[in-house]
This record gives C-alpha cells, sequence and structure tokens, in this order.
C-alpha cells in the first residue's frame, strides 16, 4: 500500500516508490538527493517531536536525519512485507 512518508506509521520499514521533486524548494530537493533520498531506497521513520510532530526523524540507509512534515508529504513509500 503506497502512502506519503508523514502518514506512514513509525518504525515501519518502507521503500521509497516516488518523489515529487517539483513540490521541494531547489535548496530541499539538493538536500535531500544528498543525504540519499531516491527512488527505491529503504526508509524509516522513527519518531516525531513531542508537540505537533514536526519535524520527524527518518532512517535512512544507517543515518538519521530530521525532516519536515512538508518534505515527507512529497514522498511516497510503500511498506515492507512483515
Amino acid at each position: 500500500m503506497a502512502l506519503s512518508l508523514d502518514r506512514l506509521p513509525f518504525r515501519t520499514p518502507a521503500v521509497v516508490t516516488a518523489i515529487d521533486w517539483s513540490r521541494l524548494s531547489e535548496t530541499d530537493a539538493r538536500r535531500l538527493r544528498n543525504l540519499g533520498f531516491d527512488e527505491g531506497v529503504a526508509i524509516e521513520a522513527l519518531h516525531g517531536a513531542p508537540f505537533g510532530k514536526d519535524p520527524l526523524a527518518i532512517r535512512i540507509g544507517r543515518m538519521t536525519v530530521a525532516m519536515r512534515r512538508a518534505q515527507a508529504e512529497v514522498i511516497t513509500v510503500e511498506q515492507k512485507a512483515a
């Protein structure tokens, strides 16, 4: 089932299936590309901030990065089979 990264339940492994680069600023798109965000990459939402749940902590590969929900909304993921 495909869903946006901001809706992925925490601690659920998933794979990036699409990224709508046109909805990101050039700076944000470059940052995400430099961090390794691309289709086919394994990803996992770890947790959100205590109030408002923004930003999100996202694990990509062996890194953990902070990401705004607005950025996570443009990333489509598919949960890995259990």
